[in-house]
């Protein structure tokens, strides 16, 4: 179980979003009053919780959505706009534990998780500022070697990919930092809250009923699901449990079974104010995104409003880290010098979860509730494809949904009381491998 800490830490780092800042929400849906019945009820009103209603009610089936807080309120209305191919834990945790087919077919379905994201932008009228292109950095020539092993193994996968060295790099990013770089086209960004906000509405157009403001609080097992609210209740056939880091913070007894096999970590952004547009095609070639390949990593795109959107800081604590702002701003500059001086206009923050082995998590527990979590910092796509396969599963073609399934997962060790200082004193090992 996690600290209260974190509700109000998570609250006070998204008071300067520039996602927020840059939206106007619709007015909130009423809280649960009373007696609902649904085929299937949704916890959580993030990427993978509307992801997964819009594709039920699809289906034909009546879908109720129950949100703590706002829609898009945690992960998927705050997190870098990065859609990437691939998972954050690399294809090992798939090839050694379901073989190589499978394996496989994991990572064909991450690349079908952003092209999804493309499709129903386009067919379902969602304007989130998606954009095509991913430059991936290294700092250092021990870097530059793990990428080039990266740049080959996408390659074999069918992925293109256009790499820089030495003096070449300048081609795909104008920054000193780096020593080599790989651009390739199948992954891309977009604006995340734009994108949840589209989903929400597509979902409620298509007869999903989404209640805001209304944590879960208990969920009782059984034949039938009852899913229990401050003021009232939900009775639905099948469940969906899409809250990820956040959702023992609402209710710590919904699934206490699978909640100590994520873990929350502070992730943390500025905006600066608006650039030159031609200075930004400067800095960034193909209007890409950019990650290094760090255990801790910086991660950067230019906004559709020609901002710098910078992450690069994390918390392994519910702490915000001190100074965030000018620590970020020095990080910025580090790789961009001729940004020194921009303004800072926006500085902000939140939780994701992360599996020990970095790999998502999807399973059932029982025969009618699904959980979907563990994204680990590749939830931009991975959330999408995971709503589509719960809804594949709940209309009886598992096959897709039980490649995930079948993966084994691990609590993080050291209990409750102890597994936030184990990882972070972990962590503080990778901090200073990335630094040698």
């Amino acid at each position: 179980m996690f600290s209260r800490s974190l509700l109000g830490s998570d609250t006070q780092l998204n008071q300067q979003s520039y996602y927020e800042a840059s939206v106007v929400r619709p007015l909130p849906n009423a809280p649960l009053h009373g007696a609902v019945q649904a085929d299937v009820v949704v916890v959580g009103a993030g990427f993978a919780g509307l992801s997964a209603a819009l594709e039920l009610a699809q289906q034909g089936l009546s879908v109720v959505v129950l949100e703590a807080d706002r829609v898009g309120s945690g992960a998927s209305g705050r997190n870098g706009g990065q859609a990437i191919v691939g998972y954050a834990s690399g294809q090992g945790p798939f090839e050694a534990q379901l073989g190589e087919a499978d394996a496989q077919c994991a990572w064909d379905m991450s690349v079908e998780a952003v092209d999804l994201i493309e499709q129903r932008a386009l067919a379902l009228g969602i304007d989130c500022d998606w954009q095509r292109g991913y430059t991936y950095v290294a700092e250092s020539a021990r870097k530059a070697r793990a990428l080039q092993a990266e740049v080959d193994d996408l390659r074999r996968r069918g992925v293109d990919c256009d790499v820089a060295t030495g003096d070449d790099v300048r081609r795909l990013i104008d920054s000193p930092r780096y020593v080599a770089a790989a651009y390739e086209r199948r992954s891309g960004h977009l604006h995340p809250l734009k994108y949840a906000l589209g989903l929400a509405r597509v979902a409620q157009a298509a007869g999903v009923r989404l209640f805001e403001n209304t944590p879960v609080t208990g969920l009782r097992r059984g034949p039938t699901l009852v899913a229990t609210t401050a003021h009232g209740h939900v009775t639905a056939r099948f469940g969906v449990l899409a809250g990820n880091c956040m959702l023992p913070e609402y209710g710590p007894q919904v699934a206490p079974e699978i909640t100590p096999r994520v873990m929350p970590v502070g992730t943390y952004m500025v905006g600066t104010a608006p650039l030159d547009p031609a200075l930004c095609e400067r800095l960034i070639a193909h209007k890409a995104a950019v990650c290094d390949n760090n255990f801790v990593l910086d991660y950067f795109r230019f906004s559709a409003d020609h901002r710098l959107l910078f992450g690069g800081r994390v918390s392994y604590t519910t702490m915000t880290p001190h100074d965030l702002k000018g620590v970020m701003a020095r990080r910025l500059c580090a790789v961009f010098p001729a940004l020194k001086g921009v303004p800072i206009e926006y500085v902000w923050g939140g939780f994701v979860d992360i599996s020990m082995n970095r790999a998502p998590d999807f399973g059932r527990l029982g025969d009618n509730l699904y959980y979907l979590q563990g994204f680990s910092g590749h939830g931009v796509a991975l959330t999408g494809l995971a709503g589509q396969l719960v809804a594949e599963a709940v209309a009886g073609q598992a096959g897709r949904f039980d490649v995930f399934s079948r993966l084994q997962h691990r609590p993080f060790p050291g209990g409750s009381l102890l597994r936030t200082p184990s990882l972070a004193l972990g962590m503080l090992w990778y901090r200073l491998r990335d630094a040698l």
